[in-house]
């Protein structure tokens, strides 16, 4: 008797395991986001153990002579004369715990000491919980030092690094939408929308014709000239299909091969527009968009600024005992002339 139940709630319990019916979630069963495996404190303890007096701050002023006036003011009302430190661009690497508010909280505090972040990019790192921020500003050693310093307080910020003096590699990267057509029809092509096909508003032309005509006729009212003699329009001509092919077939071109000098590379073709990817230093992408302004740039996207120090590479003690290290003064007398 024991036996044959014993089978049965075997045969029940094998039939329930493999049952392919859906079990109902209880309340306390909702999903649920992945637990991070470190919360804020981490950072805190990290400092605590990795805590070292921190040198003093740079100089915030440049030795001058004052004159008498400013000596007076400092001594009757304590004002110290404004700074005379250049201001440079900084290069901040900051280590963070992947958490919300912590951006907020660091551009809150740049904000607060009236820095203007020149580029900013934030992405999470090879481990979950930490991101990596680089922030780009400008200002004087001692006042970015000071900034760097209350960010590095701040409790999810594990390191906050400046690379202005480092040996870095800095890279920007850059989407352009280029029109084909050229820069006579920019104006057209971006009435046209989001697929910038070359659209002319009537009413609009209308009312620029108008204004034309009303400021030919003035300027050859002041010169005393008929007004029949001016009466062109600067409205480009509309195309026919062989000269737009023709048109679209150049500057591609010239776009392709201008994209392949600055090592950059076409990643969308459209009917009237190309989006080109480059991937270089600041002043480079500056360049380019410089050189792309005349074709007729229609949208651009760039993102910040990203850093990574180069590593130092040792010189072996083979290095050390090269003959070219060793070779002194060279006389004169001895070279070839000329």
């Amino acid at each position: 008797m024991f036996a044959l139940r014993s089978r049965c709630s075997t045969r029940t319990a094998s039939s329930r395991f493999f049952s392919t019916s859906t079990r109902l979630r209880g309340p306390g069963d909702a999903p649920k986001p992945p637990r991070s495996v470190d919360d804020s404190t981490s950072a805190l303890d990290y400092k605590t153990a990795q805590r070292i007096r921190p040198p003093p701050l740079p100089v915030m002023d440049v030795p001058r002579s004052r004159t008498a006036e400013e000596a007076v003011t400092n001594i009757l009302y304590n004002t110290p004369p404004p700074s005379l430190q250049p201001f440079k661009k900084h290069i901040l690497n900051c280590l963070v715990q992947n958490e919300p508010g912590v951006l907020s909280r660091v551009s809150g505090i740049l904000a607060g000491r009236g820095f203007n972040i020149d580029s900013l990019v934030v992405c999470r790192t090879e481990i979950r919980d930490l991101s990596r921020m680089s922030i780009v500003i400008s200002g004087q050693d001692g006042v970015v030092e000071q900034a760097r310093r209350q960010l590095e307080d701040l409790v999810p910020v594990w390191a906050v690094l400046d690379y202005t003096d480092t040996r870095v590699i800095t890279r920007e990267l850059l989407l352009v939408k280029v029109s084909i057509l050229g820069p006579e029809y920019l104006e057209d092509q971006l009435k046209g929308g989001p697929s910038h096909e070359p659209r002319r508003g009537h009413h609009a032309s209308h009312h620029e014709t108008k204004l034309e005509k009303e400021t030919v006729l003035a300027q050859n009212f002041e010169r005393g000239a008929h007004p029949e003699a001016h009466t062109e329009t600067t409205t480009p001509p509309p195309l026919t299909p062989s000269e737009a092919l023709r048109l679209k077939h150049q500057h591609l071109h010239s776009v392709s091969v201008l994209a392949d000098q600055f090592g950059a590379k076409i990643v969308d073709v459209s009917e009237n527009s190309v989006i080109v990817e480059l991937t270089a230093k600041t002043n480079r992408v500056i360049a380019f968009l410089s050189l792309l302004k005349p074709f007729g740039i229609l949208e651009s996207a760039r993102t910040g600024l990203m850093a990574m120090p180069r590593t130092p590479i040792t010189r072996s003690s083979d290095d050390s005992d090269d003959p070219l290290d060793e070779v002194g003064p060279v006389d004169a007398s001895l070279l070839p002339p000329g």
